[in-house]
């Protein structure tokens, strides 16, 4: 298990130099096309007894998504908020990933990610600034968030696609 500042360097590695906004508009399709034809069971797979099928991953996407609506929403309007963290773990269970339709966690994914998209066209430079404080990663702006959730993107379609290259 990586440290939050290890985890949160290796994330924007995967996006230096790269538009976030850029990445996170790109996704949706990147994982409709991903999963375009691959029968269920095989979305339904993980690919060890601890790894999270595509599936899975797909509705962590989804919920991912909504809490980072919530977060840039939260930060914009309560510039320097506290933003605490969730356990990933515990919301798979309460959401019961394995149990969750693909296809409906890819549409509600891409749903949530267009509100967001449509959001940041509408912010000003003084929005972008605005900041929460994460508990485990520190002061971060609503650029930040951004940063950090098209990393998280990438990282995750690296899984997804690792998965369905087997």
């Amino acid at each position: 298990m990586s440290t939050a500042a290890e985890y949160k360097a290796r994330i924007l590695s995967y996006v230096e130099g790269q538009d976030p906004v850029a990445v996170q508009r790109e996704t949706p399709q990147l994982l409709a096309r991903a999963i375009q034809g691959v029968p269920d069971n095989k979305l339904r797979t993980r690919p060890a007894a601890d790894k999270w099928s595509v599936a899975e991953l797909l509705a962590h996407f989804a919920e991912a998504e909504m809490g980072a609506f919530w977060r840039y929403r939260q930060m914009i309007e309560h510039d320097g908020c506290s933003l605490p963290s969730y356990d990933q773990e515990l919301w798979s269970e309460l959401g019961d990933y394995p149990s969750q339709d693909p296809q409906d966690s890819l549409q509600l994914f891409t749903l949530l990610r267009r509100a967001n998209l449509g959001m940041f066209g509408r912010l000003t430079p003084e929005q972008w600034q605005r900041h929460g404080i994460h508990t485990e990663r520190g002061k971060m702006t609503v650029r930040d968030l951004a940063t950090q959730i098209a990393g998280h993107d990438v990282n995750h379609l690296k899984q997804v696609r690792a998965i369905l290259a087997k």
